[in-house]
């Protein structure tokens, strides 16, 4: 599997709280960029792969919509995270 317990860690620890943390909206938003970059990477190799497709489009979404929670409740939060993971705003 492409992502195991140990790596979920480390991207929690790094930006969450904690490893243990997986509740943090930095960490989720992490973990869904993680995941979309496997995703991508993915597709490019697999073209009509349909259903990963689905997939990436619904987490791209989630993703979005944690990123606009923290626009509302804290914007500091906001910017650190974008810059943090290298994302487009």
């Amino acid at each position: 599997m492409y992502l195991s317990q140990e790596k979920k860690a480390e991207i929690f620890a790094k930006h969450g709280k904690s490893a243990n943390d997986t509740g943090s909206t930095e960490g989720q938003i992490a973990l869904f960029t993680y995941r979309i970059a496997h995703l991508t990477n993915h597709l490019k190799a697999n073209r009509k792969d349909y259903n990963t497709q689905r997939s990436l489009v619904k987490l791209v979404g989630k993703r979005r919509s944690l990123l606009d929670y923290l626009v509302k409740t804290d914007i500091l939060r906001y910017r650190a995270i974008i810059a943090e993971l290298g994302l487009r705003k």
